[in-house]
């Protein structure tokens, strides 16, 4: 018997494995077949409409005056204070007095100038009441006229040769023109303001000593602002001139329109841009500054049966994604341009079409997609 024990036990041990084995695998659960699911796009769309679209070009450029003036002077004189202090920023109106120039002698030459001028005068009128009694009153009434304290008036019309041989015997043409000569010598000690503005610059203060030709100062025009815009080649024939811009800047709050007032006909050989003017539409309460750099938005053309959508929503320069039918369906189209935030389309879509709007990934015509607007089901 202990012969075939070493034979018996093996197959003993295999047979209580083979039925452990079956037992134990009747003790699992069967898993239950998963089915695959079918994953649906949510994506963002919009409908088309074919129409004609405005183009739009956003650039920057820099306000500035249109007038700064450089006062210098053109007499000798101690530099005096106007109507207001001559004083970087001071503000002033049109027809204010800035500053002035010691204007006493100039005053004085011309106060004399008159006084030769009326004494020849004076003895003219005698003779012109004997030989021309017409003429008389006129002569006279001129004469009242002339006083130190106006302009010099024109000589009365002469109506007669004989008046203008007394009027050079008396020397009337050389005071009166010497007179004239004097007012503009006087009026050059008056440094008047010719719009509403500002004083940039001062080199001389008020007290100090001026000599001829020596800039006294800078004033600029607050109100009659210019912006040069540089516009590179591939927008300059998108622009067109007959419509308004849009102006904003990063230190205001505010917004302004403008007018284009010229083009520049030379292209900048370093940048390639051709500068074009815009002449801004303001207020006195709302004013731009100086220098200021701003950003302009110009109407450009309208492009005809077109359609403008995101920058993202145009695939490498080519096609974009329609949803047609409850799937994403690639379509090619035309880019006719491409601007900062979005991108001008036609050829290729429809009026009625429904196009994505939002940049995809992972994506392929065909794949199962629904529009964010219309969750309830499939476009």
């Amino acid at each position: 018997m202990m012969k075939y024990m070493k034979y018996i036990i093996p197959v003993v041990i295999v047979a209580v494995g083979f039925v452990g084995m079956n037992f134990l695998t009747s003790l699992k659960k069967k898993t239950a077949k998963q089915e695959v699911e079918v994953i649906t796009k949510i994506v963002s769309t919009t409908e088309v409409k074919l129409q004609p679209v405005m183009t739009h070009i956003n650039l920057f450029g820099r306000a500035t005056t249109t007038e700064p003036i450089m006062l210098n002077s053109e007499v000798n004189g101690i530099l005096e204070k106007g109507n207001i202090d001559f004083k970087v920023s001071e503000t002033f109106s049109k027809g204010d007095l800035i500053c002035k120039v010691d204007d006493r002698q100039a005053l004085y030459s011309l106060n004399s100038a008159k006084s030769d001028l009326l004494n020849a005068l004076a003895n003219l009128l005698p003779e012109i009441k004997v030989d021309f009694e017409k003429d008389y009153m006129v002569w006279q009434k001129y004469f009242n006229n002339c006083t130190f304290d106006t302009k010099l008036a024109p000589l009365p019309e002469i109506t007669n040769d004989k008046i203008h041989l007394y009027l050079s015997r008396f020397n009337v043409y050389k005071l009166f023109y010497n007179v004239l000569n004097l007012e503009i010598v006087l009026e050059k000690h008056y440094f008047y303001a010719p719009f509403n503005g500002s004083i940039t610059k001062t080199n001389i203060q008020a007290g100090s000593s001026v000599r001829l030709g020596v800039l006294i100062g800078e004033i600029i025009n607050t109100q009659d602002m210019e912006i040069a815009v540089p516009v590179d080649t591939k927008n300059i024939l998108w622009i067109d001139k007959h419509n308004s811009v849009r102006i904003r800047s990063a230190e205001f709050s505010n917004e302004w329109t403008g007018t284009i007032t010229r083009v520049g006909s030379n292209i900048d050989t370093r940048t390639q841009t051709v500068d074009v003017y815009i002449k801004v539409n303001q207020e006195k309460e709302n004013q731009l500054l100086n220098n200021v750099f701003v950003e302009v938005e110009f109407s450009g053309k309208e492009i005809e049966n077109s359609f403008a959508v995101p920058s993202m929503a145009l695939y490498e320069e080519s096609y974009v994604y329609l949803l047609k039918d409850g799937t994403l369906l690639r379509q090619d189209v035309k880019l006719i341009r491409r601007e900062s935030s979005r991108v001008i389309i036609t050829g290729g879509i429809q009026t009625g079409d429904i196009i994505v709007v939002e940049a995809l990934q992972g994506v392929a015509s065909g794949m199962l997609a629904r529009s964010k607007s219309n969750m309830s089901g499939d476009i």
